[in-house]
């Protein structure tokens, strides 16, 4: 999926030191991470962007989602969780990493020791052992940031349902559990983000066009060209149009 694509470039090409106090840090929140999945019964994994892998800890969640091992952890390399993957509902998993990708660029403008306050949530639609889609809620967070702002590690919880809800699409929203503020998640798939001729503005942009140049091959004014470049900015958020043109090409968008 090309939303996977532009994800993973954001987490793995993000800037990491050496830092002689992660090795505590990891065994810290891989514990925090086993005991989600023994206290919540929930499959927790780790992933830890530097490394490009994950520590998985099954809780009785993943016995009821065929996903049960021999052992209840595992280490996989990659920061993607794809048998996992394999069994959500394809609908669900776009909206899933088109969620992850609005949180990833809002809590890099966040205080580093704000971050926590900040989790994604959802439901989602996994196939169970009896080949049946059920909702599961999913959360994740950022759990670790280094100094200089790179988010190292994050934590995913996939956990059943405390009510029962009708097969229809899932609720997903960006949460501060510190103040109760819910950010609504982006409803637009990621092939409309941008409307026909906002994607005609960023080819123009990409190929080096000024906002002059652009108003007259469309015949409107300089303000309009801003208010467009503008709102692709907020679309596909970014800072600048660089960036927008570079996360544009990788979701296929131009």
């Amino acid at each position: 999926m090309n939303i996977v694509n532009t994800l993973n470039e954001k987490l793995l090409s993000q800037i990491f030191n050496d830092d002689a106090t992660k090795t505590i840090s990891l065994a810290h929140y891989q514990y925090t991470a086993f005991m989600y999945s023994q206290i919540e019964n929930s499959i927790a994994v780790l992933s830890d962007m530097k490394a490009n892998k994950s520590y998985l800890y099954n809780g009785s969640v993943a016995k009821e989602l065929a996903l049960s091992a021999n052992d209840n952890s595992e280490e996989i390399n990659s920061i993607w969780e794809e048998e996992i993957f394999s069994k959500i509902h394809p609908d669900d998993l776009l909206d899933k990493h088109l969620l992850e990708l609005q949180f990833f660029n809002m809590i890099k403008s966040i205080p580093i020791l704000e971050r926590g306050n900040y989790h994604v949530s959802s439901r989602i639609r996994i196939i169970n052992s009896s080949g049946k889609y059920i909702f599961i809620k999913h959360r994740m967070f950022y759990v670790s940031s280094l100094p200089n702002g790179s988010l190292w590690l994050a934590l995913c919880l996939y956990n059943f349902l405390d009510d029962e809800f009708s097969l229809e699409k899932p609720d997903r929203a960006i949460v501060n559990s510190a103040t109760g503020q819910i950010i609504k998640a982006d409803n637009q798939k990621s092939v409309n983000i941008l409307s026909l001729r906002e994607k005609e503005i960023l080819q123009l942009i990409r190929k080096g066009k000024m906002s002059k140049e652009i108003a007259g091959i469309f015949s409107i004014s300089i303000n309009t060209v801003n208010r467009h470049r503008q709102n692709i900015l907020e679309k596909l958020r970014v800072n600048n149009s660089h960036e927008a043109c570079r996360i544009a090409e990788l979701m296929h968008l131009i």
